[in-house]
């Protein structure tokens, strides 16, 4: 007796045939791909062993996503720069992301945007710019307003990291030995900020003003840097 689960000859089955072991393969390597993609993103510029550590993966394994994503343009590599005295060996590489690797998460403005500003700056001139961007980082001020008032123990600048990721930024803050750094991982606006830095110089601004501090910025998204970096100082102790 035949099977039951057969089908007549001329009718298509409509049970849909199961990935093949290539294909579940496949689709395993482009999630790990992503997933070196999002840590780069979230964490900035890393090394392989600092990726393999972080995904869990050998280093063996994450160099070899490293050169496909490399391959395709998704990523870039540079020498790491080394502060104080250099030991023996050649200096790690570390790897960031470049233009077309941004492109696979979301992008605020796009052309179209660089148009009207362009056509803006045209009519209006650069100051016509210059207010546009300040009432677009208008957004980063509530958001930080609100978590200041959700979390009252949250020190400043960590409710602005907090409005920043909020808004698309994907912030952390690290301490260094002159106060602290404001990490920018990821910039919704940075092919716009490229041609337009009244964008930067308004974030910037808007930083100094809600932290009481005069920060620097060291390093930009749309200057070709891998993470958007902005100093704050320790506030200095007054004298007697």
């Amino acid at each position: 007796m035949k099977n039951s689960t057969s089908t007549s000859p001329g009718v298509e089955s409509t049970h849909p045939e199961p990935p093949t072991a290539a294909a579940r393969v496949e689709a395993v390597e482009v999630d790990t791909r992503e997933r070196v993609l999002q840590s780069i993103l979230e964490c900035g510029p890393s090394t392989a062993s600092q990726l393999a550590e972080r995904l869990g993966l050998t280093p063996a394994a994450v160099r070899r996503h490293l050169a496909t994503l490399t391959d395709n343009g998704a990523i870039g590599s540079r020498e790491q720069r080394v502060y104080g005295p250099r030991g023996r060996g050649r200096p790690s590489r570390v790897f960031y992301l470049t233009d077309r690797g941004r492109a696979d998460f979301y992008q605020a403005y796009d052309e179209l945007a660089v148009d009207a500003l362009r056509a803006l700056a045209s009519v209006a001139g650069s100051l016509a710019v210059s207010e546009l961007a300040e009432r677009r980082v208008a957004d980063v001020e509530a958001r930080y307003r609100l978590a200041r008032s959700e979390d009252p123990d949250a020190t400043p600048v960590q409710a602005l990291t907090k409005a920043l990721s909020a808004t698309g930024y994907v912030a952390s803050v690290q301490p260094v030995s002159s106060g602290e750094q404001i990490c920018q991982h990821h910039c919704p606006v940075a092919h716009v900020a490229a041609e337009f830095p009244q964008l930067c110089e308004a974030e910037t601004q808007l930083f100094g003003r809600l932290l009481g501090s005069h920060v620097q910025r060291l390093a930009t998204i749309a200057h070709g840097d891998g993470v958007c970096t902005t100093h704050v100082p320790r506030p200095v102790a007054p004298t007697s």
